[in-house]
């Protein structure tokens, strides 16, 4: 088992993720909140609904996701422009701050998982792992 890529894959990335989900814990947020709130950093201002689609994530989980970011002041919805009977869901420069820490918290993580390489090494597993995803 331990010899099948697939097998080896998953359970760095696990690994990954549980050092980064701990250190977004650190600054009180979750990783799919985390997700949430870069994807509309990036995105935004972004009709609800598209942040859904553009995510996979199920509407009504979005929108538990999306009052609790509003309700901490990381977000607003107000109606699109572009179509008002949408929300359109944009970053307050809290939650700017917020995605910020954030990245610095999640570097360190990934920083963490790629000690064991030499500096070259940690290049050269990005960029086949980058190869593999392309694919």
């Amino acid at each position: 088992m331990q010899s099948l890529p697939s097998w080896l894959i998953g359970r760095v990335a696990a690994r990954g993720r549980g050092l980064v989900a701990e250190a977004l814990a650190e600054q009180g947020v979750k990783m799919l909140h985390h997700a949430v709130l870069a994807a509309v950093s990036e995105l935004g201002p972004i009709a609800q609904a598209d942040l859904g689609r553009r995510l996979a994530i199920d509407p009504k989980d979005l929108v538990g996701i999306l009052n609790d970011l509003q309700a901490d002041g990381f977000t607003v919805r107000e109606p699109d422009p572009r179509d008002r009977r949408k929300n359109a869901v944009t970053v307050t420069p809290d939650g700017q701050d917020l995605l910020e820490r954030c990245a610095a918290v999640a570097e360190t993580a990934n920083a963490q998982l790629l000690a064991p390489l030499a500096p070259a090494e940690a290049r050269r597993l990005m960029a086949l792992l980058t190869r593999l995803h392309e694919a």
